[in-house]
């Protein structure tokens, strides 16, 4: 009995490990120029199901007509997400002109 339980805890511990994080990578006009990188965060309720605010990708680009938008869960935003329970999940938006 006592072994079945440490097999059940070891799957479920590499199950909410493995969890895959994505990441999404949008390319406008011919992509990063410079290299110079803005950072916002948006904020998510529910698993993500209602936003509460979202980083304005424009305003960070400011005017640029190429650059590239990167949308990523941190380590941070991880975090976070597992000590509310899902809750609050925030993602992280990066703009490199």
């Amino acid at each position: 009995m006592k072994k079945n339980f440490f097999k059940l805890a070891f799957v479920l511990g590499v199950c909410v490990i493995m969890t895959s994080c994505y990441t999404v990578t949008a390319t406008i006009g011919s992509g990063s120029q410079t290299g110079e990188k803005k950072v916002g965060h948006n904020h998510f309720l529910i698993a993500g199901l209602v936003p509460v605010g979202i980083a304005d990708v424009k305003e960070m680009a400011g005017g640029a007509k190429d650059y590239t938008v990167t949308v990523t869960h941190s380590f941070v935003d991880g975090l976070l997400s597992a000590i509310t329970g899902g809750l609050y999940t925030p993602t992280t938006t990066i703009v490199k002109k």
